[in-house]
């Protein structure tokens, strides 16, 4: 036969076939190993970049949100609360203006000013904001229609003015009522330390 013949010849050849055949097993699930760990790393990484990109959205809404807020108080502090020589006049024309809007003309009016919050140490404070207050009192006579509406007024003037005080009094029989108000705004010191501008 001829297998008898060739005998060293065909058991080399087995021999080759078997490792062949050990070594492309072998390889596959060595590379089969290899492609997983490189998919599983594939999506490690996705997901590292995912959550990358929402804490960097995040901090960028963060920031946004922070500039926003400053340029309020910017605005608030340079053009709501103003200097006093800047502001004290429109006001005083405004709470006037109000005061002839219901009818209420106030005999005089009294001004009082506050003390600073911008002081020399309160400007050495971090934190602190430079500003004085100043006071308004008057008082008015008008029904109580009158009355609810003036203070109405007051709160929706686009004016910085708070309501410090109310005192009302009337007499039985009398539908006119006395109204002793304080009003109060606050007024940015020159002096003072400036609202920090958003860089």
């Amino acid at each position: 036969m001829i297998w008898k013949e060739h005998r060293l010849l065909l058991g080399i050849l087995i021999v080759l076939f078997a490792a062949n055949v050990f070594f492309f097993f072998t390889y596959r699930v060595q590379y089969q190993s290899r492609l997983q760990d490189a998919a599983q790393r594939l999506h490690d990484a996705e997901d590292g970049l995912a959550k990358a990109r929402g804490t960097r959205v995040a901090a960028e809404q963060q920031l946004a949100s922070y500039f926003k807020v400053q340029h309020e108080l910017d605005k608030l502090y340079n053009e709501r609360w103003s200097t006093q020589t800047e502001r004290l006049t429109s006001l005083i024309l405004e709470v006037k203006r109000l005061n002839a809007a219901t009818k209420m003309e106030p005999v005089a009016y009294t001004f009082s000013e506050g003390g600073a919050s911008g002081g020399s140490q309160d400007r050495q404070r971090p934190g602190s904001i430079g500003t004085s207050t100043v006071g308004i009192t008057f008082t008015v006579q008008g029904d109580y229609q009158q009355v609810r509406r003036l203070i109405n007024l007051l709160e929706l003037s686009e004016q910085f003015v708070i309501i410090d005080s109310i005192d009302l009094a009337g007499s039985p029989g009398d539908p006119k009522l006395t109204l002793d108000l304080r009003l109060k705004t606050l007024f940015r010191d020159p002096n003072g330390a400036p609202a920090a501008t958003a860089g």
